[in-house]
């Protein structure tokens, strides 16, 4: 898995930058086609931001493109990994890109 990374000061701001880039799909509202169909999607860019002052701004930014050549975000909250989840499902994808 070859992913570019970038740096944003916000959320926000990757989430524009994102859609720029044609990451339009908002897979948040789509969390069972990643859970149970995860062979079909590949994470292109993930942003991680650590609330300095506030941990409510935690989060993790995925940019995920499906096989269909789809492409779109999810957004994770550090409480979202539960075993059932797409957050999950994303965390394991991403540690198992970086062993390749």
């Amino acid at each position: 898995m070859d992913r570019q990374m970038y740096h944003y000061a916000t959320v926000s701001k990757a989430l524009q930058e994102l859609s720029d880039k044609g990451f339009t799909t908002d897979f948040n509202l789509e969390e069972d086609r990643i859970k149970n169909h995860c062979e079909d999607f590949e994470i292109e860019h993930i942003y991680r931001y650590e609330g300095e002052s506030d941990p409510g701004d935690e989060a993790t930014v995925y940019g995920i493109k499906a096989k269909t050549g789809e492409k779109g975000v999810y957004v994770v909250s550090p409480g979202a990994y539960s075993e059932n989840s797409a957050a999950k499902v994303l965390l394991d994808m991403s540690i198992k890109g970086r062993a390749n």
